[in-house]
C-alpha cells in the first residue's frame, strides 16, 4: 500500500512538473522557441514549442524572436486543435550540403487549418553552392534539391511579411492548399540562381499573391496542373523568368487549370513576360478562363507569350502538337518597352488550336535596332481591340 502511495505521488510531481515546464514555456498562448532552449540551432526547440502550440485547444502562437538561427530540415504539421501562428523575426538558416536533406523541403507546414506565417524575418536556403552543382539547365530529370518552403495541404492560410532568400530550389510550393493567401511577401535570388522559381502552385484553389516582391532565377509565379482561382495582384516581378501558367502536358492526367487571374502588377527585366507554356508531343490537358490586365513591362524579353512548342533544353520531340486545350485567354492593357521585337507571341497547338483568346489596349515598344515592334500569331485568331502597337496578328 506504501508503495502505491509512494509511486502515485512520483507520478503526480512528474505531471506537475510537466505542466511547470509547459506554462513557462508558454505566456498567454505564446511559445517562445528560446524558452526550449534554442540558443544557435533551433530545429529541436521549434519542433517541440509547435508540438506543444499544436496541442492547445486555444488560438497559439510559436515565436521566434530577433537574432540568426540555424535550422535543419523540419516538418511542421497538424491537424493542430486551434488556430496556430509561427511568427518569425529572425534569420534562419539552412544547411549549405543539400545532402543533409531528404523527401525535396528544408521546412514544411504540413495538414494545418487556419495557419498564419508572419513576421519580419527570413529564411535563408544558402542556395549558392547548390546552384553550381545544379544540372537543372540542361537536364529536365535533374536530381531535385530543397525548397526552402513548402506548403502542403493547408486549409485558410496566411503568409505575411516573410522573406524568403536564396533557395536551392523552389522558393515557395503549394501543392493541395485551399484558401492561402501570400500577403507583403519578398523573394530573393539572384538571377543566375538556377530553377529557383518564387512560388508554385499546383492542385489548389483560392491562392492569392498580393502587395509581394518576387525577383529570382526562373519564374517569378509558376502554375501548375490543377490550379484554380488564382489571383496575382500588385505584385513586381524581376529578375527571373516571368510570371508562368505551366508548363502543362508534361506528365499524364493532368488537372485542369481555370481560373487565373494577373493584374495590376509589374515586370522588369525578365527573361519572359506573362506566359502560357505547354509541352509538344506528350499529354493531353485543358487550361481557361485565364486573364492578364494591366501589365506594366520595363525591358521584358518576350512581353507577352503564348508557347504550346514549349521545349526547354531541346530535350523533347516536336514530332506532334501539344495536346493541351487553351481557350477564354484575355491580355488586355499591357503596356511599357520590351527588350524583344516580337512583343506578342501565340503560337498555339495546331492539333488543338486556342479559342477566345482577346487582345486588348496592347502597347508595348520595342527600340532596338530589329525594327518596330511586330506580333506572331499561329493557330489563333485573336480578337484585337483597343491600342495595338505591334502589328502582324
Amino acid at each position: 500500500m506504501g508503495l502505491k502511495v509512494v509511486s502515485s505521488a512520483i507520478v503526480l510531481f512528474s505531471l506537475l512538473l510537466l505542466l511547470a515546464s509547459t506554462a513557462k514555456a508558454q505566456s498567454n498562448g505564446v511559445f517562445d522557441v528560446t524558452k526550449y532552449g534554442g540558443k544557435q540551432d533551433i530545429t529541436a526547440a521549434l519542433t517541440n514549442a509547435w508540438k506543444d502550440a499544436c496541442a492547445s485547444t486555444k488560438p497559439s502562437k510559436v515565436r521566434i524572436p530577433s537574432g540568426t538561427y540555424s535550422l535543419r530540415q523540419v516538418t511542421l504539421a497538424g491537424p493542430c486543435k486551434s488556430a496556430i501562428e509561427l511568427q518569425v523575426n529572425g534569420i534562419l538558416k539552412a544547411p549549405v550540403n543539400p545532402d543533409q536533406f531528404s523527401g525535396g523541403h528544408w521546412v514544411n507546414f504540413r495538414y494545418i487549418d487556419h495557419l498564419t506565417l508572419s513576421g519580419s524575418g527570413t529564411f535563408d536556403g544558402q542556395g549558392n553552392v547548390a546552384w553550381s552543382k545544379s544540372t537543372c539547365s540542361k537536364n529536365k530529370n535533374c536530381e531535385g534539391l530543397p525548397m526552402n518552403i513548402r506548403f502542403d495541404f493547408i486549409t485558410n492560410g496566411l503568409v505575411r511579411d516573410i522573406t524568403t532568400r536564396d533557395s536551392k530550389n523552389f522558393h515557395v510550393n503549394v501543392l493541395g492548399c485551399k484558401n492561402l493567401t501570400f500577403q507583403h511577401f519578398t523573394v530573393t535570388a539572384p538571377a543566375e540562381s538556377i530553377n529557383t522559381d518564387g512560388i508554385h502552385i499546383g492542385r489548389s484553389t483560392g491562392i492569392y499573391i498580393i502587395d509581394s516582391k518576387i525577383g529570382t532565377g526562373d519564374d517569378c509565379i509558376s502554375v501548375g496542373d490543377g490550379t484554380e482561382e488564382l489571383h496575382v495582384t500588385r505584385v513586381t516581378c524581376g529578375p527571373g523568368h516571368g510570371i508562368s501558367v505551366g508548363s502543362l502536358g508534361r506528365y499524364p492526367n493532368e488537372k485542369p487549370v481555370s481560373g487565373i487571374f494577373v493584374k495590376n502588377c509589374t515586370i522588369s527585366n525578365t527573361a519572359n513576360g506573362v506566359r502560357i507554356k505547354s509541352w509538344p508531343d506528350l499529354y493531353g490537358g485543358v487550361a481557361s478562363n485565364m486573364h492578364f490586365e494591366d501589365i506594366v513591362m520595363n525591358n521584358v524579353q518576350n512581353p507577352i507569350l503564348l508557347d504550346q512548342v514549349y521545349c526547354p533544353w531541346n530535350q523533347c520531340s516536336l514530332k506532334a502538337p501539344s495536346k493541351v486545350k487553351i481557350s477564354d485567354v484575355s491580355f488586355k492593357n499591357i503596356r511599357g518597352t520590351s527588350a524583344t521585337p516580337v512583343v506578342v507571341k501565340l503560337a498555339c497547338s495546331s492539333g488543338i488550336p486556342c479559342e477566345k483568346v482577346e487582345l486588348a489596349n496592347i502597347n508595348l515598344v520595342y527600340s532596338g535596332s530589329e525594327g518596330p515592334a511586330k506580333s506572331q500569331c499561329s493557330n489563333v485568331k485573336p480578337k484585337i481591340s483597343g491600342i495595338m502597337s505591334a502589328s502582324g496578328c
